[in-house]
Order: structure tokens, then sequence, then C-alpha cells
């Protein structure tokens, strides 16, 4: 019984050893292929990694521009609706964009203010670029007509000074709060508390600096100056709507919670056509927007984007796979000899495809994983000397390595089945 086990034992061995031969011998075979022929196979690899990286690296950019934009959107708060004038059909029966016509009124953020339900905050806002001076300085700013709501909706924090006050709106006192780079830009390194601006025909007095809050869809605050709405009209521009009452470009509000925004939505808008006086079959004169619609709208524009860079870089690791089939098909006439020693001594067509087709996925994976590491190193770069948001993430790696590996096999797999069908006769008597 033991010599029985023995045998039995000794004969599943051989025939795992013969296994792991037949699929570990092609393997090794192709990387002695590889490793021969050093230069060709750092050329052929070289096409990969410039393809690699160019992939990683734009589609990081993408990545990170929508990351950025969209934190930005969100660190507004995640309860806001954006209400704008809506398109307006002028002359001619052509219609405006969103924004085109002054349909919105003080009126309409006071009766949203007292008659809509889940309400926190309602802001009116106007703005308009406006030449500013500052002693001998003089710029051209964004100047936003704003009430004190407008620091509770958008979460906006003081680095000095204080806020607009309800009791400043009211008398259209000359007062101003500006951004952190508007204070650079105006002042330089000195103190911008009290200090004077003329904005219009209208000098106005600095009483508090914000702090930095980047690019928002409401502006670049940081390059903004603030000042009360009653004093806007009087040093910008005194819009009024078509009922005579005065009008605000923009109504931004906080709700209590994103549960109630379909509810919220709906109530503003019956009230405002109600306000508007629109017919029923009239379309809206405003377009309200939410956090969460303009996230993903955000999401959607940047992701097309994002696809339109890899698409671009994915034609550099096209380019990288035509060289691996021009390499592999000048591998194939340098071996012919070789082939048809293998296959006198009894190597199978499938043997000589296998060993061909491994040594293409071979370069393109050696490649991958380089381009992987050389597009990281740029987007790195990039992102800290060259002012631009970069995200590598797994995603846009496990499909960079994926698809140079699938180049490998594709544009490998004529060469090799070229190889596979060499008569040995004809391939021994190559020179």
């Amino acid at each position: 019984t033991y010599h029985i086990l023995r045998g039995q034992n000794g004969e599943t061995a051989v025939k795992r050893n013969t296994l792991i031969q037949k699929w570990l011998q092609p393997v090794y075979t192709a990387w002695m292929g590889v490793k021969t022929h050093k230069l060709r196979s750092s050329l052929t690899i070289l096409g990969v990694v410039i393809g690699v990286g160019a992939v990683i690296s734009l589609m990081s950019i993408g990545r990170g521009t929508q990351a950025n934009i969209v934190s930005s959107v969100e660190g507004l708060g995640s309860n806001l609706l954006f209400i704008s004038p809506g398109s307006t059909t002028g002359m001619g029966g052509v219609r405006g964009g969103m924004g085109s016509a002054s349909t919105l009124s003080i009126e309409d953020a006071d009766s949203i203010t007292e008659k809509v339900s889940y309400v926190v905050s309602v802001a009116p806002v106007n703005s308009s670029r406006s030449q500013v001076i500052a002693g001998a300085t003089n710029t051209n700013s964004t100047i936003y007509g704003i009430t004190p709501e407008y620091q509770q909706v958008l979460n906006l924090e003081m680095a000095e000074g204080s806020f607009i006050t309800q009791y400043q709106n009211e008398r259209a006192q000359k007062v101003a709060v500006i951004g952190s780079d508007a204070r650079d830009t105006l002042f330089e390194n000195s103190d911008a508390m009290g200090q004077q601006l003329r904005i219009g025909g209208v000098i106005v007095t600095v009483i508090g600096v914000m702090e930095s809050k980047g690019q928002s869809m409401v502006g670049r605050i940081d390059d903004s100056i603030f000042i009360p709405m009653t004093t806007f009209r009087q040093a910008i521009s005194a819009t009024r709507t078509s009922s005579g009452s005065y009008a605000t470009s923009q109504i931004l509000i906080s709700m209590e919670d994103t549960e109630h925004t379909s509810t919220v939505t709906s109530s503003i808008t019956s009230l405002l056509r109600a306000n508007h006086r629109l017919a029923g079959d009239d379309e809206d004169d405003f377009t309200i927007t939410s956090q969460e619609d303009l996230v993903a709208t955000i999401k959607e524009a940047t992701g097309s984007m994002t696809l339109l860079l890899g698409a671009i870089a994915a034609i550099s690791l096209l380019v990288g796979g035509i060289g691996v089939m021009n390499i592999m098909l000048v591998s194939v006439i340098e071996r012919t000899r070789e082939i048809g020693i293998r296959k006198a001594l009894g190597a199978q067509e499938s043997d000589i495809w296998i060993q061909f087709l491994i040594e293409a996925a071979m370069l393109t994976l050696s490649g991958g994983v380089i381009g992987i590491i050389a597009g990281w190193v740029i987007s790195v770069l990039m992102s800290k000397f060259g002012g631009m948001t970069t995200l590598v993430s797994v995603d846009i790696i496990i499909l960079s390595i994926s698809v140079s590996v699938a180049i490998g096999v594709f544009f490998g797999f004529y060469p090799a089945w070229q190889a596979s069908r060499l008569n040995p006769i004809d391939a021994l008597r190559s020179e």
C-alpha cells in the first residue's frame, strides 16, 4: 500500500510540476526576450510611459479642478437656493438668457421672508464692476450691494472689523467691507481699517475685512467690495423693475434643511408668479437653482472635461501601442531562426503565440507602471509649482494600467500570431 500511495503521489507531483512548467516557461522565455534586447525594449516601454503619464497627469487636472470647484460650492453650505431673473421674450420673439431682465425686486425678497416656511435668511444682491480709488491706487473691482443677511447666508467670517448692519443699510451709510485680496491691492501692507474709498461718485469708509473665501458660485469674494444696498443705489445703479420697484440681480436663500428644498422651491415659485402677475400659461420670469443642482451641473461639466482630457492623452497611448506592434514585428523577423529551432524541437504554435503575446504584455505593463509613477510625479509638481489643483484617484490608476496591458495584448496579437504560423523549415533556413 505504501508503494502504491508513493507512486500515486509521485505521479501527482510530476503532473503538477509539468503544469507549472507549462505556464511559467512562456513567461520566462518572454522575459529573456525582453532582457536580451534592452534598447529595443526600452524604446517600446518609453512610448507607453509617455502615454500613461499623459493620461494620469491630464485626468488628475480634470479631477482636481472638479474637486476644487465642488468644494468651493459646498463651502457655502448645503442648504442654499439661488434665485436669478429668468429669460424673457424680447423684440422679434428673441429670448434673453437667465439674468437678462430686471424681474426680481427687493419686495420679492421681503415677501419670501414673510410668507415662505423653512426659510432662515433671505439676501437680495446687486452687483456691478466699477472704478475704485484708494489714495494713489486706482483699480476696477466688483461692487456688491448687499443687506446684513448676506453674511449669514454665505457663512462669511470677518478677519478685521465688522460686517454691514441693518442700521447702516437703512440709513444708506457710506461704509464698505472688503475682501482680503482687495485689501492687498488697494492698501498693500498698510492697515485698511478706517481708510476711505471712492466708488463712483461716493466716498465710503472701510469698516471690515473678510477672511479669504476663494472662488465660489457667487463670484470671487476675496477681490470684491461690499456696501449697503441703499448706498449701492446712490453710488452705482438704482435699476427698477417694470412695476417700479427697486430691482435686484439675485436673491440668495438659506433654508433650515435640505429636506425642505422641494417644498421651499414650490412655495417660492407660486409666490413669485403671483407677485409678478403671471398667468397660468406664462413661463416663469425667474430661475430657482439649488445647491445640489449646482453641484450636479458642475460635476457633469467637469466630468466631460476630464473625459476630453483623457481622450486627448489616450492618443499618446494609441501611438505607443502602434510602436509596440512595430517593435514586435521587427522582433519576429530578427528571431525567425530561433522560432524555427524551437518548433523543430517540438514547440507548438500555441507556445510561440503565448510567448510573444506575454512579451508584448510585459512591455506595456512595465511601461504602465513607470507611466503611473511619472504621471503622479508630474501631477504633484503641477500642484506645487504650477498653481493647479490635481487629484490622482485610484480609478484613474486602475484604468491606465488596464488600458496599457490591453493595448499590449491587442497590438501584440498579430505579431504573435505571425510568429506562431512560421514554417519551421523556412524559419531554419533564415539568416
